[in-house]
């Protein structure tokens, strides 16, 4: 007999098929380089309807990936995308009114040129040969995968953490582009600390044996050990001490000390569990771009360093949200992009939801938070209905 087809929940997009997007126009990058042909792999969900207003773009943050809801064939079926809690029809991006889409950013690991592509002028992977990107040049080429789709412009642009930082720059650099942005668990540009984390993250990769200065993949090895440890390390910042306690607690595994190194604790077991399971689907390459492009991310340099002044051009109007445990991107850092809105004129709602999940909240199916996004939502959706009639 043949297999039994999967059953996917009533409220999922089913299985779904990454597409590549093919660019051979010169992209000019901030960093002074060029990419003379890349890709952008990126997933939809949904229908484009006939004027092409009802689009949304989702952003992912530093380890996400173009794969942000239903499943890949013969993948776990436990595994969805990385907020399937939020896409598919019924949900708060609704894919019976909405066309959702969501790329691979460039740098990624995930079949967007990046490091681990081969670089078409050495015949090897680009490693650490290939150039560092900024938030800026992503839009860039978002843009032009937006006009390969034929979307002139956004319903929404939407991302958590950096990809919150990208919904702010569209509507920076592209405010005739985007109708809606929606700012969830960001930062208008990384504080001290937060820079700080990111460099012991990378100095973890790259005093590994294996990174050999990351060329890595002609040695056949992978720098398990520092990627491992940037992860363990980056993870801590998402969670909240509340969250933590609960989860885990303090007490001793076996009820007494050991007195060696094996993991003792629960939250030792975790971590180590979150890292070795990391660097079996993400690239140390790419995790050293990614927390550099979080570094240099700052809207406001090209306007003299006011913020209000660089969102006095958006045309877009925002819905900015923080979670009251987050102190990776605490709540005063969205109250400093609202401000600054404010100080610019633009029309902003703003909701501070609580919760105990930390920096990871905007990834969980909190009721408030998802009974917001949905509000909102529908608001674009009548927009968007009202538009093509």
């Amino acid at each position: 007999m043949p297999p039994t087809p999967p059953t996917f929940p009533p409220d999922s997009v089913g299985p779904v098929i990454p597409q590549t997007a093919h660019f051979t126009e010169a992209l000019a990058l901030d960093c002074g380089r060029m990419l003379n042909t890349y890709e952008l792999v990126y997933e939809t969900y949904g229908t484009l309807n006939a004027d092409h207003s009802n689009a949304l773009l989702i952003c992912h943050a530093l380890s996400g990936d173009h794969h942000v809801a239903g499943y890949h064939q013969d993948a776990d079926l436990s595994k969805p995308g990385w907020w399937d809690n939020c896409i598919g029809p019924g949900k708060a991006m609704d894919t019976r009114e909405f066309f959702v889409v969501c790329c691979n950013n460039l740098g990624g690991c995930k079949g967007s040129t990046g490091p681990t592509v081969i670089n078409p002028d050495t015949r090897k992977p680009y490693g650490p040969d290939f150039p560092i990107v900024t938030v800026k040049d992503w839009v860039r080429s978002q843009a032009r995968l937006a006009d390969q789709l034929g979307i002139r412009q956004w319903a929404a642009v939407i991302g958590g953490s950096l990809g919150g930082m990208q919904a702010m720059q569209w509507a920076i650099t592209f405010p005739d582009r985007v109708r809606h942005a929606l700012i969830i668990a960001a930062a208008p540009r990384l504080s001290a600390m937060n820079i700080a984390f990111n460099e012991v993250a990378r100095q973890a990769i790259l005093s590994d044996p294996d990174f050999h200065h990351g060329h890595y993949y002609e040695f056949g090895v992978v720098p398990r050990r520092g990627l491992m440890l940037a992860r363990m390390l980056g993870h801590i910042t998402y969670l909240s001490e509340e969250g933590m306690r609960a989860k885990f607690g303090s007490e001793l595994r076996e009820g007494k000390p050991n007195f060696n190194f094996d993991t003792e604790f629960e939250v030792e077991s975790y971590l180590r569990h979150q890292g070795h399971a990391f660097v079996d689907r993400f690239d140390a390459n790419t995790y050293l771009l990614m927390t550099k492009t979080l570094d240099y991310f700052d809207p406001a340099a090209d306007f003299d360093h006011d913020l209000a002044a660089a969102f006095h051009r958006t045309l877009a109007r925002f819905l900015v949200i923080s979670f009251t445990s987050d102190w990776r991107f605490a709540p005063t850092r969205s109250r400093e992009i609202v401000q600054a809105l404010v100080q610019a004129g633009r029309e902003v709602s703003y909701a501070e939801i609580p919760s105990a999940y930390g920096h990871d909240a905007f990834l969980m199916p909190i009721p408030l938070y998802h009974d917001i996004l949905r509000g909102y939502l529908a608001r674009v959706a009548r927009e968007v209905n009202a538009h093509a009639a």
